[in-house]
């Protein structure tokens, strides 16, 4: 089978992002998500880089185009670390997770702490 080359379509998201923040409710689920759409900014990236379809990636991953395009939708579906190293490997991309801690001090926190902290 032929795999189809992605075209991706002319989008201004920082205009979009601007307006569209304008909106009290946008605004606050936008804030909410805001790891989500981070990731699936990334995800879709990534697939741009790639030049595949999300029928492409859906045949590399062994899933259907369906699966994959819920994959790109933020707020509807929260997949398995599985599901996203399947999707990584088919646009050629290493999938990293890190734990970041909080900028936040404790009280607790020790001097030695707050001095690597510090940096």
């Amino acid at each position: 089978m032929a795999e189809l080359k992605y075209q991706p379509i002319s989008h201004d998201h920082e205009a979009f992002l601007k307006k569209a923040l304008k909106r009290k409710e946008f605004k606050k689920a936008y804030y909410e998500l805001g790891e989500e759409y981070t990731l699936v900014r990334q995800m879709l990236a990534a697939r741009s880089q790639s030049g595949l379809t999300q029928e492409a990636v859906a045949e590399k991953m062994g899933t259907t185009k369906s699966a994959v395009s819920r994959l790109e939708a933020v707020g509807k579906h929260a997949p398995s670390l599985t599901t996203l190293k399947k999707y990584a490997k088919a646009v050629g991309c290493d999938l990293e997770i890190k734990l970041i801690p909080t900028a936040r001090l404790t009280k607790h926190s020790t001097g030695r702490e707050r001095k690597l902290r510090a940096g």
